[in-house]
């Protein structure tokens, strides 16, 4: 049984670890490592990717009794992933243990996108650049947690309101008025932070 390990389903896995087998999950951690480290890279800063993943394999594990047959694991995973970054934020938030401004891989992306759209020589003036992200990185470090992750999820990944709300454990209402609202407080943030330039 041992040898067809790699050729198991998620689902005959997960009843092998649940029948007493618990090194059977490392079978599942070698499958789903890289999507959970593309999801941890997308909204963590770069440092903290490693350790928040060995978080999540311990949360599946310990939650495994809570996953349903007929689910796909990797989605389950996924939720995983993403509650354990909310909750990383929701901590260093409380706790200020490392800059709240820190930006992530897809957060520095989309600011590189938005300056290269809005601004013709965008290449040549690299010290708008920086001086853009640094400001960007302060208005994310004001934002709640939940601000936050829901911007990333929508205007960053391009998430539906649907598909972020199973991800967040959250009702897509809330997702929805989050998204809004979040995204004014990101403007306004940006606009006093700016200096109240008018950039529009």
């Amino acid at each position: 049984m041992q040898q067809n390990a790699n050729t198991d389903s998620d689902a005959a896995i997960v009843q092998r670890v649940m029948d007493g087998e618990p090194n059977a999950f490392e079978t599942l951690l070698k499958r789903y490592e890289q999507p959970v480290l593309g999801i941890l890279k997308r909204h963590l800063p770069y440092g903290q990717v490693a350790e928040t993943a060995q978080d999540v394999f311990i949360r599946a594990y310990q939650s495994l009794p809570g996953f349903k047959e007929s689910g796909s694991f990797k989605h389950w995973l996924s939720a995983i992933a993403v509650r354990t970054c909310y909750d990383f934020w929701r901590k260093h938030y409380r706790n200020r243990e490392i800059p709240m401004s820190t930006l992530t891989e897809a957060q520095a992306s989309w600011l590189e996108k938005s300056l290269s759209d809005t601004s013709g020589d965008t290449y040549e003036d690299l010290g708008r650049r920086r001086e853009a992200r640094e400001v960007l990185d302060e208005a994310l470090g004001r934002l709640s947690p939940e601000d936050r992750m829901v911007l990333d999820l929508i205007y960053l990944e391009g998430l539906t309101g649907k598909e972020a709300a199973k991800l967040l454990g959250w009702s897509v209402a809330n997702v929805k008025v989050r998204a809004f609202r979040s995204r004014k407080k990101l403007e306004k943030i940006l606009t006093g932070l700016a200096g109240g330039e008018e950039d529009r």
